[in-house]
């Protein structure tokens, strides 16, 4: 840095964690792996933790449907106590799952009337919340919304951009996919929609 600085070369100090620093001896070898034994007992391990979150919900006249916090054009929309957004339901499921917090009916229960008509988004940034107090941050989503109709895939970029937002992380890092049953069960009879949610956790670099 001194001799860029002889020369003209702007220099500057970027503020980083004290764990990031440089391997040269042995004894810094055995101060890492130390680091990294305590992380592993305390159930930080390097690979992550993973959440599953599923919901559904029937479809019902007189209320818009909203999927992944956006508002998609359809004949019917969700019915649920909340604004029935089963994407964004199974992905706080998800998060609060891969954090070890338990369920969204945990955090806000059906009975709760504060949470009647409430907007989704709520649910995902609290789960988001709860999560970094563990210092957990999201790494990765993947999302399968399950319906005849409406088609998601004119969709799918406006929902990953909303669900990105939520859980502020970059929006290359969400999957929004649609498929359906053929036609099999309520799903297929267009009576409701599902989806699956899966969810990667990894420790919070900061």
């Amino acid at each position: 840095a001194a001799l860029c600085e002889r020369i003209g070369v702007p220099v500057a100090i970027v503020p980083v964690s004290r764990l990031a620093f440089k391997v040269t001896t042995p004894e810094d070898l055995d101060l890492a792996e130390a680091i990294l034994r305590a992380r592993r007992e305390k159930g930080e391990a390097g690979m992550g933790r993973v959440g599953i979150g599923f919901d559904a919900h029937p479809l019902t006249e007189g209320r818009e449907l909203r999927l992944g916090g956006v508002v998609v054009a359809h004949t019917k929309g969700l019915e649920g106590h909340s604004d029935g957004d089963v994407l964004l339901h199974a992905l706080t499921d998800a998060v609060l799952g891969a954090a070890g917090l338990g369920s969204i009916g945990d955090h806000f229960p059906p009975s709760d009337p504060a949470w009647r008509g409430a907007d989704s988004a709520r649910f995902v940034e609290r789960a988001r919340e709860l999560a970094a107090g563990k210092g957990l941050v999201v790494g990765n989503v993947d999302a399968v919304v399950i319906a005849e109709a409406p088609r998601i895939a004119p969709h799918a970029a406006r929902i990953r951009e909303r669900v990105a937002g939520l859980l502020r992380i970059d929006a290359g890092a969400v999957s929004i996919r649609g498929t359906s049953t053929n036609g099999l069960g309520f799903l297929g009879r267009e009576e409701g929609i599902a989806a699956n949610v899966i969810v990667l956790l990894v420790s919070n670099p900061e």
